[in-house]
């Protein structure tokens, strides 16, 4: 058993079963649903298939971070126990959260001085968070210590690749990220916007592809060109979507077929409550190791 704990925020968009079976602790931001406040505990509290039927139903969402006192609250059982704490948050690119846990962190040092807390910005979001993790507790089980786990996840956090692409603008214009009449042309067009994270962990709109089934191939595209390897990838590949399974299968189903080296199954994983709580329904996201992100 490792001398630290490996942790990370619930905007992993992984399964509770999943995070336990890897010994991956993590800590709860929040969301609002009409203005009542819920934890985003990976679905536990509120299924997702409401929480999405709910957004269709004309709910209004927001969102809202780890504080930095949650933080300590999460980080401080650890340290008593004697542990040392690497903790990757979401990326900055999209929360402010990775300054909340770094002064969480200056702050458990002090009343911790023997303890090392890393805190690592993943520069990564939903299940490409997640597959980083996943990466980082191989290397854990496999002896890796503290130090250089950190410092693998600094040199290789940009080499995770994220796209995206939703079926339904509604969301994106409730939320002010494209405007109503760009919502209501794209809409009438059947145009799905196609959108990868950038070097810096934001979110960046692409292409403007017209309807379902070309997006969903553009999106495997995106995949031979970027990933390492090319149609030889032979990693793992992650799947996550908001109430769309059928799409995702899809996206799937092209993946497996293009890459018959891959590892395994593609893990299909659901959007959770905070991403979700953004993007709305019709979400698909894929996620592969390739090509340093440089732009």
């Amino acid at each position: 058993m490792s001398d630290y704990v490996l942790s990370c925020c619930s905007t992993v968009d992984l399964s509770r079963e999943h995070l336990a079976s890897r010994d991956i602790p993590c800590v709860f931001f929040h969301y609002f649903l009409d203005e009542k406040e819920y934890m985003d505990d990976l679905g536990q509290t509120m299924p997702l298939d409401k929480f999405y039927k709910a957004m269709t139903d004309g709910a209004m969402t927001r969102t809202a971070q780890v504080n930095i006192s949650e933080y300590l609250d999460f980080f401080t059982p650890f340290l008593e126990q004697g542990k040392d704490i690497l903790h990757l948050t979401l990326s900055s690119g999209i929360s402010g959260t990775y300054n909340s846990a770094s002064n969480a962190a200056a702050i458990a040092r002090e009343r911790f001085p023997d303890r090392k807390i890393y805190i690592v910005d993943s520069l990564a979001a939903s299940s490409g968070y997640g597959l980083l993790m996943d990466a980082l507790a191989d290397r854990r089980d496999k002896g890796m210590d503290i130090d250089s786990l950190r410092d693998w996840a600094e040199e290789n956090k940009l080499r995770l690749h994220h796209w995206f692409f939703s079926t339904d603008l509604t969301f994106f214009v409730r939320g002010g990220r494209i405007s109503k009449a760009a919502g209501v042309f794209g809409g009438a067009l059947k145009i799905c916007p196609l959108m990868n994270v950038d070097f810096q962990g934001r979110l960046i709109p692409r292409e403007k592809i017209r309807t379902k089934p070309k997006v969903i191939r553009a999106i495997v595209d995106k995949m031979e060109k970027c990933a390492d390897k090319g149609l030889g990838y032979d990693g793992k590949c992650y799947i996550s979507n908001s109430a769309c399974l059928a799409d995702a299968q899809e996206v799937a189903r092209l993946v497996e077929e293009r890459f018959p080296k891959l590892n395994g199954k593609v893990l299909i994983n659901d959007i959770g409550t905070v991403i979700g709580a953004h993007t709305g329904p019709g979400t698909v996201a894929l996620f592969f190791w390739g090509k340093k992100r440089v732009d």
